[in-house]
C-alpha cells in the first residue's frame, strides 16, 4: 500500500530582525512538526542572510525581506508546489518603511489571492475567536461595523468553521458598547446594526446568537456554550484568546483559496537573537496547517 505524502508546509520566517527566523528554525526541527508534515523555510533563515539584518531595528530592508517571503510562499501555495503556508510574525512599521500599504499578513494575503472577503480568526483548544475589524483605529470601528460587513464576517465564519471540526457551529456575536448597548441606552450600533444581522443571519439557517455582552460572551465560549465567538474589533477579540491560549493559539486567515496560519504573537525586538524565543505557536500553528491542508497533498 502506498503511503500518503505528507503536506508541504511552507514557513516565512516574517521579519528578520526579531525572533522569526530563530523560532522558524526551531519549529522546522521540531519532532512534532516533522511527523505530520515537511516544512520548508522562505525568507532569510541562514547566519549569514541574518547577519545583514540589525536584529532588534525597524528597518525597510527587513520589511522587504519579510514581504518578498510571503509572496513566494503564497505563489508556490497558488501552484500546488507546497500545500499550505504557516507563517513568522511581520512588522507593521518596517513594512510601511518600505512602501507597502498593508497593514499585515491579513490583507496582503486578500492581495495577493484576489480574495474579497478574509477574516482573522484565532483557534485555540479554549476559545475560538473571529474579528469583524482587525489593524484599525478604535474611533474607526463603529463606522466600519456595516451591515454588510457584519453579514459577511457572519456568513464566512459559518461556512469555514467545519472545517475545524464543527459541522454545525454555534456562534455568538459579541456587542460593540459596554452591556451590547443596554437596548440603546449606551450606544446605538448593537440596535441598529448587529442585532439586526443576527437576526437575519438566523433567518438563512445560521446558528447565531447576539449582540451579547463583551464581559462574559468568552467566558460562555471558553466554558462550551459557543463554538465561536465573532468580536467587533482587535483587542476585544485578542485579550482573552491570549488570556486563555497565550504561546498555543493559531492564527488562522479564513476566506483564502490557500491555507494559511500563523502565530499568536508579534516579533518580539527586545529578545531577537538572544536565542531565548519560544517557538510553541509557531510549532501549532504548522501542525494546524498540516491538518488543514487534509486532501490537498502532492508527492514530495
Amino acid at each position: 500500500m502506498t503511503a500518503v505524502p505528507k503536506p508541504r508546509i511552507g514557513i516565512t520566517v516574517g521579519d528578520p530582525a526579531g525572533i522569526g527566523p530563530e523560532i522558524a528554525l526551531k519549529a522546522a526541527a521540531d519532532a512534532r512538526v516533522l511527523e505530520v508534515c515537511a516544512p520548508r523555510l522562505y525568507g532569510p533563515h541562514t547566519p549569514e542572510a541574518i547577519a545583514a539584518f540589525r536584529r532588534g531595528e525597524v528597518s525597510a530592508e527587513a520589511g522587504r525581506a519579510a514581504y518578498d517571503a510571503i509572496v513566494a510562499a503564497v505563489a508556490d501555495a497558488r501552484t500546488g508546489t507546497i500545500d499550505a503556508v504557516a507563517t513568522a510574525p511581520i512588522n507593521k512599521e518596517a513594512f510601511a518603511l518600505a512602501g507597502l500599504p498593508w497593514k499585515g499578513h491579513t490583507d496582503l494575503l486578500a492581495h495577493l489571492t484576489g480574495t474579497p472577503r478574509v477574516a482573522m480568526m484565532f483557534y485555540a483548544e479554549a476559545l475560538r475567536v473571529v474579528l469583524a475589524t482587525i489593524h484599525v483605529p478604535i474611533a474607526d470601528v463603529p463606522r466600519l461595523l456595516t451591515r454588510d460587513l457584519v453579514d459577511g464576517i457572519v456568513e464566512l465564519t459559518a461556512r469555514e468553521m467545519p472545517r475545524f471540526g464543527y459541522p454545525r457551529p454555534r456562534l455568538a456575536l459579541a456587542g460593540l458598547n459596554p452591556h451590547a448597548g443596554e437596548h440603546g441606552v449606551i450606544g446605538g450600533e448593537d440596535e441598529a446594526v448587529l442585532r439586526p444581522a443576527v437576526e437575519a443571519a438566523r433567518g438563512r439557517g445560521i446558528d447565531i446568537t447576539g449582540p451579547w455582552p463583551g464581559d462574559t460572551v468568552f467566558v460562555r465560549a471558553s466554558r462550551g456554550e459557543f463554538d465561536a465567538v465573532i468580536a467587533c474589533y482587535h483587542d476585544q477579540g485578542l485579550i482573552p484568546v491570549k488570556l486563555l491560549a497565550f504561546g498555543r493559539a493559531v492564527n488562522v486567515t479564513l476566506g483564502l483559496p490557500i491555507v494559511r496560519t500563523s502565530v499568536d504573537h508579534g516579533t518580539a525586538f527586545d529578545i531577537a537573537g538572544h536565542g531565548v524565543a519560544d517557538e510553541s505557536s509557531l510549532v501549532e500553528a504548522i501542525m494546524l496547517a498540516a491538518r488543514l491542508a487534509g486532501s490537498s497533498r502532492h508527492p514530495a
